[in-house]
């Protein structure tokens, strides 16, 4: 099992920023992809970001190249989101997920373990 708890939501201005982070604890996350999905109201969960393992492969959404931002530490268990002129469409509850045999990482029913969200909120 892992546990993954999300933090660094909040309500922001258009234009500003905010980072993401996700905590995982549990089996050992050697070899996973981490990702970043988010969901707003009356919408599907959509892929937002993923990084391999080593870090060394990022993925992003096209909404958000540019301007999101993902990275991991794996000594810290911790992978973050930092994310820069936020929109207002980018208000959601943004999840975080680990995923073991991932293939395509934009897909979110490669990933098994899922965090409860955090809420992200931008202001017009």
């Amino acid at each position: 099992q892992v546990q993954l708890v999300e933090s660094g939501g909040g309500l922001v201005q258009a234009g500003g920023s905010l980072r993401l982070s996700c905590a995982a604890s549990g089996r050992t996350l050697s070899g996973c992809v981490m990702g970043w999905f988010r969901q707003a109201p009356g919408k599907e969960r959509e892929f937002v970001a993923a990084i391999s393992w080593s870090g060394g492969y990022k993925f992003y959404a096209d909404s958000n190249k540019g301007r999101f931002t993902i990275a991991r530490d794996n000594a810290k268990n911790t992978v973050y989101l930092q994310m820069n002129s936020l929109e207002p469409e980018d208000t959601a509850a943004y999840y975080c997920a680990s995923g073991f045999g991932v293939t395509n990482p934009r897909r979110n029913h490669e990933y098994d373990y899922w965090g409860q969200g955090t809420q992200v909120t931008v202001s017009s």
